[in-house]
């Protein structure tokens, strides 16, 4: 079943490719309009009053949804975020391959928490919000082990999905993982299949 712009119109409030194909995969078309929130300044200012991981990423995936969905009524405007959670500290994305590598670091051995958070906005409210955990537990690696995975990682994926591709070769990055591949990867595609389903 296509989701056309006929029965829904749909903007993606993210440049992000990786959500995009998920969204073209499961036959949901959308106008894709990023929505350039702050996302550092916004997190910090969280992380300050104390917020909760899973709020972070709810109040994230809330703000690029509405500030897209008061400039364009009538559209349905999807917005999400992820982080990783490691024992309460916040992990964000690496600003260049040597913040890449002590990440890795500072996960390797260890079990941490990624949670993808999804909010759908109508005319500047949200109308509808799903968050979603998953837990994945690192092989203990060398450095040597590390910096050769980073060396096969274009620069490209390595900032786009975070530390690991989990569809390529992050997998190896893990002895465990147990959750959802597509919210790993930013979308909790299903859900939102069934919410776009019942959406009249």
């Amino acid at each position: 079943m296509k989701y056309t712009k006929k029965m829904v119109k749909i903007i993606l409030a993210s440049k992000s490719k990786v959500r995009k194909k998920i969204l073209d995969q499961n036959n949901i078309s959308v106008q894709v309009q990023p929505s350039n929130v702050d996302e550092d300044m916004v997190k910090k200012s969280l992380i300050k009053e104390k917020s909760s991981p899973e709020n972070i990423a709810k109040n994230l995936a809330e703000l690029k949804a509405n500030k897209i969905s008061q400039k364009e009524n009538d559209f349905l405007v999807l917005g999400a975020d992820s982080v990783i959670d490691l024992n309460g500290e916040l992990i964000s994305k690496p600003k260049d391959r040597k913040e890449a590598m002590q990440i890795l670091q500072k996960l390797n051995g260890k079990k941490h928490n990624l949670i993808s958070s999804v909010c759908i906005s109508k005319n500047g409210s949200m109308i509808w919000n799903y968050t979603e955990k998953a837990t994945l537990t690192m092989k203990s690696m060398t450095n040597n082990d590390l910096q050769n995975y980073l060396s096969k990682i274009s620069d490209k994926d390595l900032y786009a999905y975070n530390v690991y591709q989990i569809e390529g070769e992050g997998k190896n990055l893990f002895y465990n993982i147990e959750g959802d591949e597509n919210t790993i990867m930013g979308l909790p595609i299903k859900k939102i299949k069934e919410y776009l389903n019942n959406y009249k």
